[in-house]
């Protein structure tokens, strides 16, 4: 409720159905960040554990970035080592909003991505035409 009450602009969250342990959530690319206005669609799935155990958290549209896959899997520390249980969907929502804008190439999931990350213009170029190439699939 916190979430769907916070008035953040750029995530949203909510039950994919009646069962409270599978999550849709959407981010949206931060202004000023090679990401504004794209839309990413993410599945959240909570281990009965939670919130002691951190849930699985990717990414249903593909997303360009040096710290995500193909298969959409984050490398993301809150989401491994780093997971506290005072963390809710919100703070889950807005570090991969953030990371977005920020990545660590050092750790990179996509290399690809990290490398072309340095040339600012070549990525946001190759960025876009990936999305724009995913939502003409979707379409059809």
């Amino acid at each position: 409720m916190t979430l769907m009450m916070s008035g953040d602009k750029g995530i949203s969250a909510f039950p994919e159905s009646d069962n409270l342990f599978k999550w849709i959530g959407t981010i949206d690319g931060a202004a000023g960040t090679a990401y504004e206005g794209l839309r990413y669609r993410l599945s959240l799935e909570f281990p009965s554990g939670y919130p002691y155990n951190a849930p699985a958290v990717r990414f249903l549209t593909p997303c360009y970035h040096p710290n995500v896959d193909a298969q959409g899997n984050i490398c993301l520390d809150i989401l491994k080592d780093k997971w506290s249980a005072l963390y809710d969907v919100r703070t889950i929502l807005l570090s991969i909003q953030s990371l977005l804008a920020e990545p660590n190439v050092d750790s990179p999931l996509n290399t690809h991505a990290a490398e072309l990350w340095k040339n600012q213009a070549a990525f946001q170029k190759h960025l876009r035409e990936a999305y724009a190439k995913q939502a003409k699939s979707q379409e059809t």
